[in-house]
């Protein structure tokens, strides 16, 4: 037997899909690039496509897997803001943008991500690489299984800089999943939203190569990429009313056209697009356990808690929970004792599992019989 619990998401809550018909049709966004994605964040709903799994050269956005695997490198100890590297012959001999480092030149890998960050400098980008790998080639051995991970199946990695390779090639698609990824690491918004800073002690100047962090309201980033053969490309990043928003442009033809069609992809979103996020005071509810060491168990919702609607139709929204009133022990945690439902005008947008919180041992006999015998003392006093 199930029991039902109807809630209604409060407006400034849970976020999405787009593939219902009540979605209403708006206007798409003036692109003129011939390669682009919009995905909202949270969810990685893609709200705007075009031709974005095709291969392409996507330049200095590799270096958003650099920095990706540099974020996991602090977060696991392995490294932090105030470790002190050492550049190797290689990382000096870069080409492209650079810091201009020295062979033996030592500079904290604070100073290190923000010359990636904000002046995109290979010659930083490999430093850090090698500090991370032993070699360039490790650490590019490292992006690409990190990309295999991350289902970046356009995706190959010849180097960690993004200067022109044979074969170094990504897609829109994947530059928004590895974005998506390195976005959770709240650290990378430090270095990101730099417009003008310096590094060596102030003696040398970094301006970001992403305009829009200036001049885009909102704009948290993420990287800049240009190359002849690549052409101008961007994964540019946006949070406005808790959405955060990635637009990717590959192959512009020059700098304003890549940030004109990137603002048009954002400025479509926010305009369209609410993400609603679970009502946090909202109960999950509690399913009764049968011959169980515990009496009930709490339930959860297995994945994220977020689902992208309709910004017109966000008052309209409700969801309700459906589960068992009763389950028999054992529990294994992560079992299935429902389902969330997330609707619009009636019709279904969303499903996800309810699921229990914790594991529930089911009671031996030996349990029973010492709590019969502990129940009749406690009578007896």
């Amino acid at each position: 037997m199930k029991k039902s619990i109807a809630c209604c998401l409060l407006p400034a809550f849970a976020a999405a899909l787009l593939s219902c018909p009540t979605f209403a049709a708006a206007a798409p966004p003036e692109v003129e690039a011939p390669s682009a994605l919009l995905m909202e964040a949270a969810g990685g709903t893609v709200l705007y496509e075009k031709n974005a799994h095709e291969p392409l050269n996507p330049a200095s956005v590799t270096k958003v897997m650099t920095l990706l695997l540099t974020m996991e490198a602090i977060e696991s100890g392995n490294l932090s803001l105030d470790s002190v590297l050492s550049c190797s012959e290689h990382a000096a001999s870069m080409g492209g943008s650079q810091i201009y480092l020295e062979p033996g030149e030592q500079m904290t890998l604070h100073e290190l991500l923000k010359s990636i960050a904000v002046a995109s400098a290979n010659d930083a980008c490999v430093m850090v690489g090698e500090h991370i790998a032993g070699s360039e080639s490790g650490f590019v051995e490292r992006m690409n299984a990190r990309a295999a991970e991350l289902g970046m199946t356009d995706t190959h990695f010849v180097n960690c800089t993004g200067l022109d390779a044979p074969g170094h090639v990504t897609s829109a698609y994947d530059i928004a999943l590895m974005s998506r990824e390195l976005m959770k690491h709240d650290l990378i918004y430090d270095y990101t939203t730099i417009w003008m800073d310096n590094v060596r002690n102030g003696e040398f100047g970094l301006t970001n190569t992403n305009k829009l962090v200036r001049f885009y309201d909102g704009a948290t980033g993420l990287k800049t990429g240009f190359t002849a053969s690549a052409g101008y490309c961007i994964s540019a990043t946006a949070r406005r009313d808790d959405m955060d928003l990635i637009a990717v442009i590959m192959k512009a033809q020059t700098s304003p056209k890549r940030n004109a069609d990137a603002s048009n992809l954002l400025n479509f979103g926010f305009a369209n697009f609410a993400v609603l996020r679970q009502d946090p005071a909202l109960t999950h509810p509690e399913v009764s356990v049968r011959l169980g060491v515990e009496d009930s168990v709490a339930t959860e919702l297995a994945g994220g808690d977020c689902v992208v609607i309709d910004k017109s139709a966000v008052s309209r929204v409700e969801t309700s929970f459906s589960v068992v009133e009763e389950v028999e022990a054992p529990v294994e945690k992560g079992q299935t004792l429902g389902r969330y439902t997330v609707t619009l005008d009636g019709e279904v947008l969303y499903e996800r599992p309810v699921v229990a919180a914790a594991s529930v041992e089911r009671l031996t006999v030996g349990r029973i019989y010492a709590d019969l015998l502990s129940r009749l003392f406690m009578h007896h006093d």
